[in-house]
């Protein structure tokens, strides 16, 4: 998850509604000095478990919220408000859907401009997102999930050249860790994929990339790890739990 702060209107906004939202809604209201218990607003990648189910801590069951705005491309707005348990959150507004539009640009504060996009992945049930966040000085590119980067439309050496800092999908570091499934159906890029792929950008493209998403089995998740040498060797970024960026 990424968690946004404008401290200028005491507003804060979580990208991504994991299992974990209830200690990351805990930590984005330490960090934003808010009074209120949710985000200002919560917005969805798409229809995968891990993206999308903590939004059932919102509901009846547990904090039994008011109206808190989630943000969701079309596709992901059906399957809220038309499959059970999620449509008892709008229908007892828990949850106040807000429509996205690819590529159509929100204001959100003055200082926060977020821009969500389509990219290509196992879009079962719902459209998967991207979103680029604009602050007042930096940009954001935030993409989870992807099948592949070249499956994509865009050129994603040319995307991160546009923004500051870029948090991007790095669900398996090879191929060889998953040996127990057919990788084929769950793809993403591997990182060594990304690595080779972003090999020719000078340091200070490289530096801003900062890998995440990381499946159990990826050892980039082990300190020290020889995987983490070769990630930080080439001059890129291994994200970590509780890092702060100033946009």
């Amino acid at each position: 998850s990424l968690g946004i702060v404008d401290h200028e209107s005491n507003k804060s906004y979580l990208f991504e509604a994991t299992p974990d939202i209830t200690s990351q809604m805990k930590l984005l209201k330490e960090l934003s000095g808010s009074i209120d218990e949710t985000p200002s607003g919560i917005f969805m990648t798409h229809a995968h478990i891990g993206h999308y189910s903590g939004l059932m801590y919102l509901g009846r069951e547990a904090l039994g919220a008011k109206g808190v705005p989630v943000y969701a491309m079309p596709k992901m707005q059906v399957f809220l408000e038309n499959n059970g348990p999620w449509d008892q959150l709008v229908a007892l507004d828990n949850i106040e859907i807000h429509p996205l539009e690819n590529e159509k640009p929100i204001s959100l504060t003055k200082n926060i401009v977020v821009t969500p996009f389509i990219v290509p992945h196992r879009d079962e049930y719902s459209e998967t997102a991207g979103f680029k966040i604009a602050g007042p000085n930096k940009s954001v590119l935030f993409i989870p999930d992807i099948d592949k980067w070249s499956r994509w439309e865009k050129d994603i050496v040319a995307e991160i050249k546009n923004v500051d800092l870029a948090f991007i999908d790095a669900t398996f570091f090879d191929g060889d860790e998953i040996n127990t499934r057919n990788i084929s159906e769950i793809p993403h890029p591997f990182v060594v994929e990304s690595m080779n792929l972003f090999q020719s950008l000078p340091d200070d493209e490289r530096s801003k990339i900062h890998f995440i998403h990381f499946n159990h089995t990826n050892p980039l998740l082990i300190n020290n790890s020889g995987q983490q040498q070769i990630v930080l060797d080439k001059g890129f970024n291994i994200a970590t739990f509780n890092q702060e960026f100033v946009l």
